[in-house]
This record gives structure tokens, sequence and C-alpha cells, in this order.
């Protein structure tokens, strides 16, 4: 039986663009696709025929040749192989690469070697620092370009021969059924070159581990938990790939005097008993190392908050800077002279007809009406 005309298997005229030719087989491989037709062997045998169809068309000479002898200039074995599909070279794991290569971590047949592992820094900065920002040095543990072979991985004097296995493509093809596989090949690692006399100095890897001193500014502002990417300072990879990257974990340490919020300062300040009730001033630091005077006013309670507009954090990215909150602990006396407590009950007494302590006299009567209440 006379085979149909491959641009008609497709469904495309003569002067179809490669663009039109992988869309009309793209559409026609899904349909007939085995898996979606288990069974149906007329499916079967169009999915066969579609995909020796665009094996032949898909490539510029071949179809040169197609259009000027037809079929017969794939016949007596001079061809794509006319009893069989043509999978090796393309065909449908084309669309499959097309449509999922990307996800799965970019085009195939790219070859080389992968780029080296990203790295890890915790870097530790004071509440001071992460205020006014800071320059500073870090040690890293690394693997870096070997000195001996430049990142070659070859000796000196020699240098990388293309791959005898995958001719340097750094992959490997596999045909299983209806799918051709692509897997790294193992003889060259992906890099689609081996390497006949490697380097003494780092085994033919192209790289050594060594410390490496690196300068990082931390930016005023910086917030606890911040990362922060060096662009190819991770490990350098394998044979003079490319380099990771290195990424820097900010943790700000907790301070003794000042909690941060954000860009706002909370600072708890023990006022003595006698200040808050009859007022007066006190000196409170700022995380800016400076200081400033509060004035409390009389009958200052324990809880209440004095807000100190732009005494607080730098903004990140910002010339901005947050507010300072000043809360008001009041202390009680404690080791009281006799002569204290004689006084401190003189005022008791004092108080007893004139409403000196308005909260808990409040709390005390809500108190009584809520016993009276049970008892009705």
């Amino acid at each position: 039986m006379a085979k149909q005309d491959f641009y008609e298997t497709l469904g495309v005229s003569k002067s179809a663009s490669s663009d039109e030719l992988k869309r009309a087989y793209r559409k026609l491989a899904m349909q007939y696709h085995p898996d979606r037709n288990s069974g149906d062997k007329g499916s079967e045998q169009k999915f066969k025929d579609i995909n020796e169809a665009y094996d032949i068309l898909k490539d510029d000479q071949k179809r040169a040749a197609y259009d000027r002898f037809g079929h017969a200039a794939f016949e007596q074995g001079g061809g794509a192989g006319a009893g069989g599909f043509g999978f090796g070279a393309g065909g449908f794991a084309d669309i499959f690469e097309e449509m999922f290569g990307e996800v799965m971590g970019g085009r195939r047949g790219q070859g080389g070697p992968s780029r080296g592992n990203d790295l890890r820094y915790n870097l530790e900065v004071s509440l001071e620092e992460a205020f006014r920002g800071k320059q500073t040095t870090i040690r890293v543990p690394t693997l870096v370009a070997c000195d001996q072979c430049k990142g070659s991985g070859a000796e000196a004097g020699s240098k990388p021969i293309t791959c005898p296995r995958c001719h340097g493509r750094g992959k490997l093809r596999m045909q299983q059924g209806f799918f051709t596989l692509e897997q790294t090949c193992a003889g060259c690692q992906g890099a689609g070159r081996v390497i006949d006399n490697p380097c003494k100095a780092c085994g033919g890897q192209g790289r050594t581990r060594r410390e490496k001193t690196l300068s990082v500014n931390i930016p005023a502002g910086v917030e606890d938990g911040i990362r922060m990417r060096l662009a190819g300072e991770g490990e350098v990879g394998v044979r003079g790939a490319a380099a990771g990257d290195l990424f820097v974990f900010i943790s700000v340490t907790p301070h003794r005097i000042f909690q941060r919020d954000g860009g706002h300062i909370h600072c708890r300040v023990p006022l003595p008993m006698t200040t808050a009730a009859l007022g007066g001033t006190i000196e409170v630091p700022t995380v800016d190392g400076g200081r400033t005077r509060v004035t409390v006013p009389a009958g200052t309670q324990s809880g209440h908050q004095f807000r100190l507009r732009s005494k607080g954090m730098t903004v990140l990215r910002s010339a901005a800077r947050g507010d300072m909150f000043i809360e008001a602990v009041v202390e009680t006396p404690v080791n009281l002279s006799k002569r204290q407590q004689e006084l401190l009950r003189e005022f008791e007494k004092e108080g007893e007809n004139r409403r000196t302590h308005p909260e808990s006299e409040g709390f005390f009567a809500r108190v009584k009406e809520f016993f009276e209440d049970l008892r009705e």
C-alpha cells in the first residue's frame, strides 16, 4: 500500500514553516499518543506515521530530499528508517522537551558541568550595628579554582579532550518503547570533556578547598532573619563551571536595655515611687548612643508610655527613623528604715479621706459589688 504524503499526514501545506510543522505535530502527537488510546491499533499506527513524517520534514536536508524525490529518497535504508518511527532524532521527545524542559531544569543537550553549590553563612550583629549599618569581613571555607591548573582540572601542558562516549554533548540518549530518554553521561559527568592527565594538585576537579575572606556591607536598619545574597561567592563548580552564591543570614543579638519592634524601640524604665507620685525628670539612653530627658508628670502609673518621635531604629533603605517608647514601671521601695515606715503610715493615714489611689479604690469597689451580687 502506497504511503501517504508526509505533508498530508501532518495536515500542513508544502510551504509550511518549521514552527507550523511543530505545532501540527504537537497537536497530532498528543491526540494519537498510545497512552491516550490504549489498545487502539489504528491510533498506534497513526502515531508512528506522524512521527516518521515529522522526523523527515523537521530536518532541512531531509525535507529538501523528500520534496525532490518523495518517499524514494529514504527507501533502501537511505533515510530515517521507514520501518520505524525515528524517535531517536527528536520527534515526540522534542515536544516533551518543549513542554516540560524548562520546568525540569532547562533545555536538554546543553551539556557542560553544573554550577557550584550555594553556601550559607550566619552573621550576628548587635542592635547598635543594625542601627548604624556595618562594613565587616567574613572568612568562609569554600572551594575555589585550583591555582595549579587554573580551574581546568588538567595537568600543565595538557588539556581536556572531547568525551568519546557522548561526543561532547554531556548526555546520552536511550530509547524505551515510545519514549526517548536522556541521562547525564557517566564518562564525563555531563561536562562533555574528559581529562587524560589530571592535575595532581586538585585530582582533576579543577578546584581546591580554601578559606576565602570577603567584605560584607550590612545596611543600616537591617532586621533579624534577613538574607543577603553575594552572587558568585559560593563554591566553584567542577572544572571551570560557574560558582554558586553565598547567602549571609543576619541575626540581631538581643539587647540588654532595648527591645526592637520593627522600626520602633521599646525601653522599660523603673521609676522611684516618689518620682512617679510627685513628678520629675529622668534621663534615658537612645539606640544611637545619645541620651534624652523625659518629663514625668505627677501621678504617673506603671505601664504609662512616653513616645519619643524619631528616636527609634533606622528604617531599612530609608533615611527615616522609627519612634522610641518609654514604659514606666513604678518601683515599690524595699529595705525601709524605721523612720521611712513611720512616714508611709502617716501618708496612708493622711490619705484616708482623699482619693490618693483611684485605681485600686475603683477596683476594690467593683470587687465589693461583685460579692454583694452573689449574696442576692
